[in-house]
């Protein structure tokens, strides 16, 4: 495993995204990643499978500590007291007495950033959130969090693989040493597809997802938590570590097509 300082805190390259992932699906997936080798795993309210996450990481081996442990509250969550309620509610379904990472899970403008951000505090001054971030938020609200709220963000997590371009929201959070978490960052599954991809994979005797997956976690500041619900594709995106990408492979998937937008729901924010 090799690791991403950001503010004198190391994150695991490579993380276990668990959306859609449920019941003992999600609790087996869990568990087959810790025995694979995974210490960074993310989850979220929406997700409904905390609970599962939680039994798994208490009955694996791996120390609670060993783990960077990351959940996000709904957008519909984010009054002050919402903040404070639900995430008591996302530990105990965790069965730990904190999260690593506790992140706004998408902007809302229905309610005060400000005083979401401060009841989001308060949970990290009383220890059950080391750290506090936002997903799915633009460069401009990313800047307004950091920089008008002046807020201690840790990450934003946003949807992130070779087809889409993030360079401005990347360049601003090498900047100012925010961690930008890759969400969907197999383009859920169109990086197989892809004639480019393909073609660099088969000089590297990887997959194209490996292939991805190692385009972004070499770019600063970046890591990546790809799904998966088998054995053989846990092990295919944690086996990135051996090589690396040669200059003219590394621009060539700079040079893809970066206009492809996967999750884009009603309520997003204006990207």
């Amino acid at each position: 495993m090799q690791y991403k300082n950001i503010q004198g805190i190391d994150v695991p390259e490579i993380g276990l995204g668990t959306y859609k992932l449920h019941d003992r699906e999600c609790s087996n997936v869990v568990r087959m990643a810790l025995e694979t080798g995974y210490r960074h795993i993310d989850t979220a309210q929406m997700y409904k499978n905390e609970r599962e996450i939680g039994e798994a990481i208490s009955v694996s081996n791996v120390p609670r500590e060993d783990i960077f442990l990351s959940t996000k509250i709904w957008h519909t969550n984010l009054d002050a007291d919402d903040v404070l309620q639900t995430t008591e509610e996302s530990l105990r379904q965790l069965d730990t007495p904190y999260v690593d990472l506790l992140m706004i899970h998408w902007p809302n403008d229905q309610y005060d950033l400000r005083a979401t951000i401060e009841a989001m505090l308060v949970l990290r001054d009383q220890g059950k959130a080391m750290n506090i971030g936002v997903s799915n938020f633009p460069l401009h609200l990313l800047k307004k969090v950091n920089e008008e709220i002046r807020a201690p963000i840790f990450c934003d997590e946003v949807e992130f693989h070779p087809f889409i371009d993030q360079l401005d929201l990347l360049d601003y959070a090498i900047e100012n040493d925010i961690l930008i978490t890759a969400y969907s960052p197999l383009a859920q599954g169109k990086v197989m597809e892809n004639k480019d991809l393909q073609e660099i994979a088969q000089k590297y005797g990887k997959s194209p997802a490996q292939i991805s997956l190692r385009w972004l976690i070499e770019q600063e500041n970046v890591v990546a938590i790809p799904k998966a619900s088998t054995e053989k594709h846990l092990k295919e995106n944690f086996d990135v570590f051996d090589f690396f990408l040669e200059d003219e492979d590394f621009d060539r998937i700079d040079q893809l097509q970066k206009s492809t937008r996967l999750v884009n729901p009603s309520f997003a924010p204006r990207w």
